[in-house]
């Protein structure tokens, strides 16, 4: 039962770990992602499986001093429990620091590959910079062209306009002449001959 739950809590923490790092950024081919998960879940078990002997360790450490107390020679059964507990601890911590070294291997080819894949796209960028920078410029004169082309549209449209204005305004002013004309032609037709004559006389 605790081999399982060892075995359970290392591949939980080994998913997670590499969960964590292949997730940001996929680099590597899918047989490297599926080693470094590999590895991880091994450092995550050999971590856990350290943790789990040291608690044991400590447990068995407890004991044994309790059961020191009922012996004659206490001393010497503490120390001899103390010494079995820190060769016991040791080994658990072997194995926590070789878990720890397999995650720090894993993470610096991972940082690696990531290194290379950047590299890798920030040469392509530079290659394909040229190329953009043509198809910026391409992109920013069509726009000035086309800003240019309204532009002069509207000036078109503007003259247009105006010369329209001012034919309108010349066709006012002689139909305004005209009229002037027609009604000083009928004052004069209007006015009475005696005032005429009457007026020649003095």
């Amino acid at each position: 039962m605790e081999n399982r739950s060892l075995s359970l809590l290392a591949g939980l923490i080994a998913a997670l770990l590499c969960g964590g790092a292949l997730a940001a950024d996929s680099v590597g081919s899918a047989e490297q992602q599926a080693e470094w998960a590999q590895r991880l879940a091994r450092a995550a078990e050999l971590r856990a499986a350290g943790e789990a002997q040291r608690s044991a360790a400590v447990k068995q450490l407890e004991e044994k001093n309790a059961a020191c107390q009922k012996r004659f020679r206490v001393n010497a059964c503490l120390k001899t429990n103390e010494e079995e507990y820190s060769a016991a601890a040791r080994q658990a911590k072997r194995q926590e620091n070789d878990g720890l070294a397999i995650e720090r291997e894993v993470r610096t080819e991972q940082l690696q590959a990531q290194d290379v894949l950047h590299d890798a796209k920030t040469a392509q960028r530079q290659a394909e910079l040229p190329e953009r920078e043509a198809e910026t410029a391409a992109a920013r004169q069509a726009v000035a062209e086309r800003a240019s082309e309204r532009r002069a549209a509207q000036a078109e449209k503007a003259a247009a306009g105006l010369q329209r204005k001012e034919a309108e305004a010349e066709k006012l002013r002689r139909r305004q002449a005209e009229h002037a004309a027609r009604v000083a032609e009928k004052m004069q037709k209007a006015r009475p001959p005696a005032a005429a004559s009457g007026a020649a006389a003095p």
